[in-house]
């Protein structure tokens, strides 16, 4: 899934990832078409922009999604600095602009993590959550 307000760069994502054999479920350019594709689809990942159509609003979707949909989440921004603390639940972020090799890098890395919960080596000019360089002992019990 693809959440993007830019629909030309969009479509270039959509290309590149069906391109290397993925299923582009669908692409929402503000929080609610995210939402509404989200529950349609059930994503097993989505690329998410920070500010969208309706405004700085990609956390809240990249929140729910990992939340009320247990998609993996990956940021895509030219505002590396609006990543929330946290990240939101994303596993990490590549910052714009961004070239095919690094897009196709990081939807491997997310892949290995979907799949097998394992990370493997962090892709070129991926920025990888702080939650996920926690060690499990550290992490306080809920």
């Amino acid at each position: 899934m693809i959440v993007e307000d830019q629909a030309i760069l969009a479509m270039e994502i959509e290309m590149v990832l069906t391109d290397v054999g993925c299923e582009v479920v669908g692409c929402a350019m503000d929080q609610a078409s995210a939402f509404a594709t989200a529950e349609r689809e059930r994503p097993d990942l989505a690329l998410v922009d920070i500010n969208l159509l309706d405004g700085m609003t990609g956390p809240q979707v990249a929140h729910r999604l990992v939340q009320d949909y247990g998609a993996t989440v990956i940021f895509l921004t030219a505002n590396p600095e609006q990543i929330p603390e946290g990240f939101a639940g994303a596993i990490g972020a590549i910052s714009k602009p961004f070239d095919e090799q690094t897009l196709q890098a990081a939807v491997a890395f997310a892949g290995k993590f979907i799949f097998h919960r394992t990370l493997g080596e962090t892709p070129r000019r991926f920025r990888l959550a702080p939650w996920l360089l926690t060690p499990p002992e550290d992490i306080a019990p809920h």
